[in-house]
This record gives structure tokens, C-alpha cells and sequence, in this order.
């Protein structure tokens, strides 16, 4: 038999994912509590027993994403076998992969929400952290803020150009994946 509670979790996820849908297709402008309800197939009044306004859903994706990130960030920094310069890497990619292949979540994961940030500057802390860990291990614990910043600056610009269009082959003869190996390879390696 299912809970209350699991019917109510189910739902949220539902509404979630049709929030998610409705944003990769056509931006926020696209995401309303209505549209999301009737996507996620529930009443029309459910959305709004689970997201006070549309502001809050859009904060919910953009720190489940950030969330996410920090899954993935967390096992990079607890694999074995994988280089500290491969796993940073694989950090800064995702975060272009984001950008390339879902642009609008993107785009929110770095707008301040206009509702209580707290939430998501949380989320997106404790990315920056793992980031920083990963960093350390490539550069040294007193350079890594340094380096941390610079990279994912970097990271944030290589996304902005390929999103832009201007990050052209024919202009600068690479693509996000080289200009990341090639930042990496800049790095001075912690001794």
C-alpha cells in the first residue's frame, strides 16, 4: 500500500520533471504552475501544494541541479584510480555539458533566485567546496582558491561562447573539451 507521504513525494517528482521539460523547451517564460500540473498529469491545484509560486519551482530545479553537481563532484573526489587532473577535468566539463546540452537550467543555476536564496546558495556552496577540494589536489591547498577561480571562470566563459555561437571552430581551432585540457595543462602541479 502507499503513504500519504510517498503519493505526495511521487507527485513532487512529477511536478518536477514536467517543470524540467517545459524549461529545456522554451525557457521560463514557459514554466507556470498550470502547465507544469497538467503535464505532470495531476489536478490543477496540486502544483501549489508543493511550490508556493512558479519563483520557487524554478529555485527547486536550479538546486536540484546544483545538488547533482555536488553528487558528481563528491565522486570525483573520492575516486581511486582517476588523476586529480583528469577528475578536475571532469568537473569543469560538466558544468560546460550542462550549459550545452540544458542552457536555460544553466542560465538559472547562476541567477539569483527572487524568492529565499538560502537554499540554493547552500547548493551551490557546497559545489564550490568539492570544486576547491578537487582543485587543492592538482595545485596545493594555498593556491587552490587562486586556481579555483580562475578555472571555473573560465569554465563559466568557454560555456557563454559555445552558447553564444562565438566559440567557432574556424575562428579559434578548438572546442570546450580542448581549451579545458589546455587550462589544465597550465596548472603547476602541487609537489
Amino acid at each position: 500500500m502507499v503513504t500519504r507521504t510517498e503519493t505526495a513525494a511521487a507527485t513532487r517528482r512529477a511536478l518536477l520533471d514536467a517543470a524540467a521539460e517545459l524549461l529545456d523547451a522554451g525557457g521560463p517564460a514557459s514554466v507556470t504552475l498550470r502547465e507544469v500540473g497538467a503535464r505532470a498529469g495531476v489536478s490543477r491545484s496540486a502544483p501549489y501544494r508543493h511550490f508556493a509560486d512558479k519563483e520557487s519551482l524554478l529555485t527547486t530545479l536550479a538546486i536540484k541541479a546544483w545538488n547533482e553537481m555536488g553528487d558528481l563532484l563528491e565522486g570525483l573526489g573520492s575516486s581511486t584510480g582517476t588523476t586529480p587532473k583528469r577528475s578536475l577535468q571532469t568537473a569543469l566539463l560538466s558544468l560546460v555539458k550542462i550549459g550545452r546540452s540544458r542552457p536555460h537550467l544553466y542560465r538559472l543555476m547562476f541567477t539569483t533566485p527572487a524568492g529565499d536564496p538560502t537554499a540554493a546558495v547552500q547548493a551551490a556552496e557546497r559545489v564550490q567546496d568539492l570544486f576547491l577540494e578537487i582543485v587543492a589536489s592538482c595545485v596545493g591547498p594555498q593556491h587552490a582558491r587562486q586556481y579555483g577561480g580562475l578555472l571555473l571562470t573560465s569554465a563559466h566563459g568557454i560555456t557563454d561562447l559555445e552558447l553564444s555561437g562565438h566559440l567557432a571552430w574556424d575562428k579559434w581551432h578548438s572546442t570546450p573539451e580542448g581549451l579545458v585540457e589546455l587550462l589544465t595543462g597550465l596548472l603547476p602541479l602541487a609537489r
